[in-house]
């Protein structure tokens, strides 16, 4: 198992699988009401990992449609974030962490078993 720590922007515990893009819009890249991504992954209950946010003012709202319609992500992993992630995630609930670099986010991959807590990051390959 491996360990990152980050910053915790939106507090909490989740526990899911990865599912791993290199950069995200909300607005264009996932279908709020499916939870799928536009290469066909869903983040329903799984662990988001993205390396930079290509943000969109409509992103908070999207991300909020996700938990509403119960198809979200159970937390986001990120290097760098944006207000608009955050606002979208402290309405949710969804914790969100970032602050860890690209080189320790790439070592993980779709499927692998990820603990957020906090800010801690526990990576079970």
């Amino acid at each position: 198992m491996v360990a990152f720590k980050g910053r915790a922007l939106v507090k909490g515990f989740a526990e899911g699988e990865a599912v791993v893009v290199n950069e995200i819009s909300f607005y264009g890249d996932v279908d709020p009401e499916t939870g799928m991504l536009f290469d066909g992954r869903s983040l329903r209950d799984k662990i988001l990992v993205s390396y930079k946010p290509r943000g969109s003012t409509v992103g908070s709202y999207i991300i909020y449609a996700l938990k509403m319609n119960n198809v979200s992500p159970k937390a986001i992993i990120m290097s760098s974030s944006e207000p608009i992630i955050v606002a979208g995630c402290v309405l949710s609930g969804i914790p969100l962490v970032d602050g860890i670099s690209i080189k320790d986010l790439k070592t993980i991959k779709d499927g692998d078993l990820i603990i957020v807590k906090e800010g801690l990051v526990l990576v079970n390959e």
